[in-house]
């Protein structure tokens, strides 16, 4: 979320319904109510977002249960992805009703509470997308190392690892939001130190771009160059087959967060940018809405990549719709019965589902 619908309210006023300050002798910008046209958009486009991403990363834990495939340290870091996708979705109804109201209406310990598991789960979507880039780098450059280190005990210490350092980097969050205004209109968001706001905005945007982009950018190209050199000494269609999902995921993640990033960082610096006006507030506090909604559908991508790039995850998905779902429908649907056993005995337990569930996603 970084700024969220709430937190507009009360960081960037303007956008919503009253006139806001920029650094100029002139008069304040004329207020751009956009409150009332977010209220009908939304609430519905969110709802789908929280819908599609609630059942896509369901069913992603759930073949990784289902199937037994987390002693591979990749789906331990798959699954932890899944469930920090599924902490963000868990947020998402407090933003649509309040995206609908217009105001907080949950209290104080809920609105430290869900602003801290956004973060939480963004943050930890973030770095376990580098730990899959690293485990990728590890499996294909130096092989015969990650014989040894990759294990599923190795996996999870550096899963609970990896959530401490998530909750470290969302602390701020948890310290800083509150609600505030009167009892009729409450707001929930960040309440900084006295004199002290800028320097608190500055370092929360410096820090969502570090940690989200700047940080993750460097890794991949240090760890796909490696890949890279690695595959062209050694052309390997195996291994060009694995590293396909985690390149997806960590490009189709930056399409998602860099533009939000970058608006997040020059709202943030505002004040000293060349030409500051009132025009380019406007611009920029529109902007930043509209990347945020961007944002948001990123929870709901990874199942749909998995679905069209992992060819295992593909045949997991099949066979778990044709053992259960296509149970259900056959009693429905008599007719059904006979293609479903036909599917069914081409997947014996002795060799093809062996066969299937070797690998990962």
């Amino acid at each position: 979320m970084a700024v969220s619908i709430n937190e507009l309210d009360t960081e960037v006023e303007g956008v919503w319904t009253t006139p806001y300050e920029y650094n100029d002798e002139e008069q304040p910008c004329e207020a751009i109510n956009i409150k009332d046209l977010l209220a009908q958009f939304l609430p519905p486009l969110y709802s789908l977002v929280f819908i599609v991403g609630l059942l896509g990363n369901a069913v992603v834990v759930v073949i990784l249960a289902k199937y037994r495939r987390l002693s591979v340290m990749t789906n331990i870091y798959l699954l932890n992805l899944a469930i920090s996708d599924l902490l963000f979705l868990a947020t998402l109804p407090f933003w649509i009703h309040h995206a609908r109201w217009g105001k907080w209406g949950f209290g104080h310990p809920l609105c430290k509470l869900i602003t801290g598991l956004y973060y939480l789960g963004l943050y930890g979507e973030i770095f376990f997308i580098i730990l899959l880039t690293i485990d990728r780098y590890l499996a294909i450059v130096h092989a015969v190392f990650a014989l040894r280190t990759r294990t599923v005990a190795f996996g999870i210490i550096t899963s609970i690892f990896t959530w401490a350092l998530a909750g470290l980097a969302a602390l701020p969050e948890f310290i800083f939001h509150e609600v505030q205004g009167d009892a009729e209109d409450p707001v929930c968001g960040p309440h900084y130190p006295e004199g002290q706001e800028d320097t608190w905005k500055r370092f929360h945007a410096l820090r969502m771009n570090i940690l989200g982009l700047v940080l993750p950018l460097l890794i991949l190209a240090f760890c796909y160059s490696g890949i890279i050199r690695a595959l062209l000494k050694c052309p390997s269609r195996q291994k060009s087959k694995a590293i396909r999902l985690i390149f997806v995921i960590m490009v189709v993640f930056f399409l998602f967060w860099t533009p939000y990033s970058l608006v997040l960082l020059l709202l943030a610096f505002q004040g000293i940018l060349p030409d500051n006006n009132c025009e380019q507030s406007k611009q920029l506090h529109l902007t930043l809405a509209v990347t945020e909604v961007v944002l948001y559908t990123h929870s709901c991508i990874n199942p749909i990549i998995y679905a069209f790039v992992g060819e295992r995850f593909q045949k997991y998905l099949c066979h778990f719709f044709h053992r259960h779902v296509g149970i259900y429908f056959s009693k429905h649907f008599p007719f059904l019965l006979k293609e479903r056993q036909e599917r069914a005995s081409s997947i014996s337990p002795s060799t093809g589902e062996q066969k299937l569930l070797s690998g990962v996603f």
